[in-house]
């Protein structure tokens, strides 16, 4: 397309559309009465819209053809309320409108490549693996118990896709009547719209006299699609897109409309296919209506991109969303975290213990190791967090959400530990684990991302090893270093451990900063090394070093990446697997671990991400993809916020 081309639109809505351009590859303009067409190449109209029809008449006006835009059929997590991540783009026609061919019947008729019939087979099997569905906000329920059932599609009344599929109020009357015939034995679960039950819109089936009948089971509940796909026997809809899944879960799908998945010989149809629909595979079908018909933009970084990419991060966010229970209680959470705690909680409601008092058995939300009666889901930074101290106020990138323990308290399991004792790790993962490992060593990134590089080691031969200063009252120190609890004594151990090597001290970020208090005399620390460094950045410091002595600082799993030694005197999560030396070892961990699994469960299973760009669930290779993004871009403004912050932090001490 020349360069200087571009699309126009009568609609508002649709030019305000968030990556629309990424979507159309060229400028979309508003069109106004004394609009020039010269050099525009279509008019881009929302589907069948009565908006649609302003579209088709300037485009006639002008002698524009007609495109026309529609939600994919993996749109996003929420519907409505954030923007699509697939748009389908038909020049013929639109998908549901079974009157005439589109663009998808079009696509259909093309036979399919051996790569591309994989490709269709592989995406089908990570739909039903990653239990997506077109919108993904709904929790997953359990519904076999209602089995043995098939499930019949109720559909807000008025919906296009009803009028433009050939069919009306009597086909689901008909249907519902052909579902109580075709299966006697089975319950009739009616899937409906929350609000048709709730009496706010009306669904085909509020007047029905069928639908009252005793073995129909009203189901209103905002549930995710698959939890019932999966174990019905059957799915009797007219046009719903549910039609479409239940042929990917492999279920017998009766037809009482003209859907874009009907008349192609993969479902029963109550009418007769249109003179341009023929027989298709299930793979030709889904390759179209996934591949070749929409178009996707990558929800992070705002590219076009392929489905596979939009399915593994709904997938994602799918996982994520259903760790915990669907209600979570939370005692007082400082003001400056809670946006971010409800975020790394998405999927799940966050009540307040203050306003509503948690009842017997709920689960509650706590910083640490705060005391709580069980179950309980303990919050901490993860190990790669910001660019920025959390203690500035800089809001987390990664935090653990554990609901076993904490990993830094040695005195019992967490479910890291528990992975590191237990689990096995598939190659795939541990390839994942490599790749990470040269990505944070060539990149520099650590678990704040901040500091000069500026040191260099001394000239000579001398072994350097770094001693990195912890805030003493952390329950880090209390809770996982049981015999060296100062930095003090630390340092006189290192000292002990290495009487020739040059001793690099460092003091934690944010006792330098004046945030936290200085450990007990630690000031005479100098005496016990050779070298101490305030405003430092870690990774530098890593390349500059031979070992690092610790007693549970997160620089020593940091080092451990770097491939340095590492000597701990305390009992921090990585160490016991074999790869550190361990003064005062932690006698539950028994098993031997490599680097790259120690990698993949603490930084690729055990953290939650949060994408700066989504505010969603992401993975760590994007945040820190984003975190190296920052730092080239950041900002002298970022600094007066940060001396803001810690001005605000004396005075509260929060």
């Amino acid at each position: 397309m020349a360069g200087n081309t571009y699309y126009l639109t009568t609609s508002p809505a649709l030019h305000s559309l968030k990556h629309l351009e990424t979507f159309t590859e060229a400028p979309v303009k508003r069109y106004r009465p004394w609009s020039s067409a010269k050099h525009a190449q279509a008019m881009l109209a929302w589907g069948r819209k009565p908006s649609a029809a302003k579209a088709e008449a300037a485009a006639n006006k002008l002698g524009l053809p007609v495109v026309r835009l529609e939600d994919g059929f993996l749109r996003s997590v929420e519907p409505g309320i954030e923007p699509p991540v697939s748009l389908v783009w038909d020049d013929q026609g639109i998908y549901y409108d079974a009157s005439q061919p589109c663009r998808l019947d079009a696509l259909l008729e093309q036979l399919l490549t051996p790569d591309e019939e994989s490709r269709a087979r592989a995406l089908i099997h990570c739909w039903r693996e990653g239990r997506v569905s077109k919108y993904n906000h709904a929790r997953e329920r359990g519904y076999s118990h209602l089995s043995p059932y098939v499930l019949v599609v109720d559909q807000t009344f008025g919906d296009a896709s009803v009028k433009y599929g050939q069919a009306d109020t009597s086909s689901f009357e008909v249907m519902l009547k052909a579902a109580l015939e075709r299966f006697p034995e089975h319950r009739i679960v009616l899937k409906t719209h929350p609000d048709v039950v709730e009496g706010r819109k009306q669904g085909y089936f509020s007047q029905s006299a069928a639908a009252r009948s005793e073995r129909v089971v009203w189901l209103g509940d905002n549930v995710h699609a698959p939890a019932l796909l999966e174990h019905a026997d059957a799915v009797f809809c007219v046009t719903s897109q549910m039609g479409f899944e239940a042929l990917m879960w492999g279920k017998p799908v009766h037809v009482f409309g003209m859907p874009f998945y009907a008349g192609r010989g993969l479902t029963e149809d109550a009418l007769p296919a249109p003179e341009f629909r023929e027989p298709v595979s299930l793979a030709t079908l889904v390759y179209a209506a996934l591949v070749a018909y929409p178009r996707y933009v990558d929800p992070e970084t705002g590219a076009r991109c392929e489905a596979e990419r939009v399915l593994d991060w709904i997938a994602l966010q799918r996982v994520q969303r259903e760790r915990f229970p669907a209600t979570l209680y939370s005692p007082r959470v400082p003001l400056w975290k809670r946006k971010a705690l409800k975020q790394f909680l998405a999927g799940s409601e966050l009540l307040d213990e203050r306003k509503q008092p948690a009842p017997e058995g709920a689960t509650r939300v706590v910083w640490g190791l705060v005391e709580s009666q069980e179950p309980v889901v303990r919050v901490e930074d993860g190990f790669v967090r910001s660019v920025g101290l959390g203690a500035d106020l800089v809001q987390p990138q990664s935090w653990v959400l554990d609901d076993v323990g904490m990993y830094y308290d040695a005195t019992r399991s967490s479910r890291l530990e528990q992975m590191l004792q237990a689990s096995d790790f598939a190659p795939e993962l541990l390839e994942r684990a490599q790749a990470l490992i040269d990505s944070l060593r060539a990149l520099g990134t650590t678990k704040y991302n901040t500091g000069a590089k500026t040191w260099r080691r001394p000239e000579g031969s001398k072994q350097v090893i770094l001693v990195p200063g912890q805030v003493e009252s952390d329950a880090s120190i209390k809770f996982g270093s049981p015999v060296v609890k100062s930095n003090l004594d630390l340092l006189k151990a290192a000292r002990e451990q290495k009487p020739d090597a040059w001793v690099v001290y460092k003091p934690h970020p944010d006792v330098v900063a004046g945030l936290r208090t200085p450990g007990e005399a630690e000031e005479q620390g100098e005496r016990w090394c050779d070298e101490v460094l305030l405003d430092q950045d870690m990774a530098h410091l890593l390349g500059q070093v031979d070992e690092v002595h610790t007693m549970t600082s997160l620089t020593g799993f940091e080092a451990l990446v770097r491939g340095l030694k590492v000597t701990c005197y305390g009992q921090p999560f990585y160490s016991g697997w074999g790869l550190t030396t361990d003064i005062h070892p932690c006698p539950r961990r028994t098993r031997s671990r490599s680097l790259q699994e120690l990698v993949a469960a603490a930084l690729i299973l055990y953290p939650t991400y949060l994408s700066r760009a989504t505010g969603r669930f992401a993975t760590v290779e994007t945040v820190i993809r984003e975190i190296q993004a920052q730092r080239e871009n950041s900002t002298p403004g970022a600094g007066i916020l940060r001396r803001f912050s810690r001005t605000l932090r004396r005075i509260w001490r929060f």
